[in-house]
């Protein structure tokens, strides 16, 4: 009877057993069931986030899709990043716009959703950085070699600690010495940021002597804020220091070899102003105060064989600059052949008279421009070839500059290879040294100086398209530039082209390197000073012409 009487209370205890194991066995059954699908879904919760009206939620849901890639990853962002993605009003099924059609987010099937219900899923400045953030770490790893060396660019730029395992990954697969070398910098970048991982002093050293052989603005804003981060170790701190003091060396340098460009540009530009000037005024001795017009009727024909080429051609609008190069140079000088025939050739001898006519021409010119074509600025388009720019170590070099430079030194080519090398040059020669010698020899003195006059308005011309690229085409545009010219033409020597080129040079590149230190204006006017004590104690300029008749 005892062991019947124990019997109940034992087999309750064991029925409760194995209810209690049962059950564990049903629920581990039922998580090993579902724990696949749970990962499945693990995308499509990320992207659910995207779906939301929270900008923070939005934001995490970015870093959890960064996180976990996948193929669609990039589209969505990409589409985030343009504003093109949109969200369900009711439940997280998100869609793409592609043009007149629609995408699913998730699977990039095509789809016809209600577009009454959609609404564009809301960015703000944080859900952008955490896109353009997301959007490199993925395209770090699975991008074009182009988007990749952005990308790492764009981590150099950030240097967030917590990209580091992104920055290591990447390292550890690339064989791109460019690429690997921009890693290696976003990696010190990140290793002396705050918030970094603790790191011994070696490494954090060795990172100050990356940044510092990387030089530049960035590593210097990075080093600048290691050198006052207290968890970084005294003798990084110091390194930091001593490597910032360094790179802002580098950086004066580069800036004066900046400066130097920039000088060299604005000397080309008055080159191209002042060299026909530095023919008509030395051959024919006419102070012409229309050259700045004939510049402005070249700027002017450059916009008309623009728009003409456009209208007839539009495929070869690119190219319309170069055929505005001979289109300016024929009308400019054409016109100043008539100028010369029509005005010029009755005033010879009377400087006076010459100064006050073609004032009055240049403002009849820019009457006459302003009827015909208003008085704002006309837009002239620069050539795709044209636009950009590249760095020659830190000095930013911009296309267009660098080819009117080219363009500047082509003419001058050109100019000297007519001076020197044809009949008309060698009668212009004669008829600047000696015009009474030369009329006695028989040369037609004043056919060339109908030419001569048309050979400078010409080049005035070629600078007016050259100018259109830089500056703003209007009827004023001419008295930007007809002072400087003369200036430039009496310090170098009058008729002159070496003087008028090293005189160009001079002052654009005098100008540029007194604009940091006493500004724009004061530069301006203290450069025009020191030009005049020196052509005080030389009259004739740095390369006076030789010659009986200018000696005499």
């Amino acid at each position: 009877m005892a062991d019947v009487a124990m019997s109940g209370p034992a087999a309750l205890s064991g029925r409760k057993l194995w209810n209690g194991a049962r059950g564990i066995f049903a629920a581990v059954l039922l998580s090993l069931l579902f724990i696949q699908p749970d990962s499945a879904r693990a995308d499509e919760d990320a992207f659910a986030g995207l779906a939301t009206t929270q900008f923070n939620t939005i934001a995490s849901s970015v870093d959890q899709i960064a996180q976990q890639g996948g193929p669609r990853a990039l589209p969505v962002l990409r589409a985030l990043a343009d504003k093109k993605l949109f969200a369900a009003s009711e439940g997280d099924a998100l869609f793409i716009r592609k043009g007149d059609s629609w995408e699913d987010a998730r699977s990039g099937v095509p789809a016809t959703p209600d577009e009454t219900t959609l609404r564009p899923v809301r960015v703000n400045n944080r859900v952008r950085l955490a896109v353009a953030a997301a959007e490199a770490e993925l395209e770090l790893v699975s991008g074009t070699p182009a988007e990749r060396q952005a990308s790492a660019t764009v981590f150099y730029q950030r240097h967030d600690p917590a990209m580091l395992p992104a920055i290591d990954k990447a390292l550890s697969k690339t064989d791109d010495a460019t690429l690997k070398d921009t890693l290696l910098n976003a990696r010190a970048a990140a290793l002396l940021s705050p918030g970094a991982p603790a790191s011994d002093a070696q490494a954090q050293q060795q990172a100050v002597a990356k940044l510092r052989a990387a030089g530049g603005l960035d590593a210097r804003g990075i080093l600048a804020q290691a050198s006052t981060e207290e968890t970084l170790d005294p003798a990084t701190r110091k390194a930091a220091e001593e490597a910032v003091s360094s790179i802002d060396f580098e950086l004066r340098l580069w800036g004066f070899g900046q400066d130097a460009f920039y000088g060299m540009s604005l000397g080309s530009v008055l080159l191209l102003a002042a060299m026909g000037l530095a023919i008509t005024f030395g051959v024919m001795g006419v102070i012409n105060m229309a050259h700045g017009e004939l510049m402005m009727i070249g700027a002017y024909t450059t916009w008309l064989t623009q728009k003409a080429v456009l209208s007839v051609a539009p495929a070869l609008g690119s190219f319309s600059l170069v055929l505005a190069i001979p289109a300016a140079f024929l009308v400019c000088g054409a016109l100043g052949i008539v100028i010369e025939r029509g005005l010029i050739r009755f005033l010879y001898g009377r400087p006076l008279e010459t100064l006050l006519a073609t004032w009055g021409l240049s403002l009849i010119l820019q009457q006459v421009i302003r009827s015909l074509f208003g008085p704002t600025n006309v837009a002239v388009t620069t050539p795709p070839w044209l636009s950009g720019s590249f760095h020659l170590g830190g000095i930013e070099v911009t296309i267009d500059r660098l080819a009117i430079m080219i363009f500047a030194v082509v003419v001058m080519a050109g100019l000297t290879l007519v001076l020197r090398r044809t009949p008309l040059g060698l009668q212009m020669r004669a008829v600047t040294q000696n015009r009474r010698m030369a009329a006695l020899m028989g040369i037609r003195t004043a056919r060339v100086d109908a030419l001569t006059f048309g050979l400078g308005s010409g080049i005035a011309g070629l600078a007016g398209v050259a100018v259109s690229q830089i500056d703003n085409v209007s009827p004023n545009l001419g008295q930007s530039y007809i002072i400087d010219s003369f200036l430039v033409v009496v310090f170098g020597g009058v008729g002159n082209l070496w003087g008028t080129l090293a005189a160009a040079a001079t002052l654009g590149i005098g100008g540029k390197a007194l604009e940091p230190l006493v500004g724009a204006v004061s530069g301006k006017i203290l450069l025009l000073v020191l030009v005049i004590l020196y052509i005080q104690r030389h009259p004739r300029g740095m390369f006076p012409l030789r010659g009986r008749g200018v000696e005499s």
